[in-house]
């Protein structure tokens, strides 16, 4: 399911492998207005970010297992 938003699917998905980040500070840094750019909503239903909550610290956004298969396919590591 390739289509011209994977280029930045791929960039969430490597930039959350960094390091997990709070689910606010993914949506502050990766929210859109335009309904073509559904980054956050693609990597989530793709499998690629997982959210987990975090005791007195809110949600925290992960790349899954399926999520560091799409970075290695693409020759970015995790």
């Amino acid at each position: 399911m390739a289509d011209s938003t994977d280029p930045l699917v791929l960039d969430l998905v490597e930039w959350i492998a960094r390091e997990p980040r709070l689910y606010s500070e993914v949506i502050e840094t990766w929210r859109t207005s335009c309904p073509r750019l559904t980054i956050w909503e693609d990597a989530v239903d793709r499998g690629y970010v997982t959210r987990e909550p975090i005791a007195g610290a809110g949600v925290r956004v992960a790349i899954t297992e399926d999520g560091e298969k799409f970075l290695r396919a693409h020759g970015r590591a995790s």
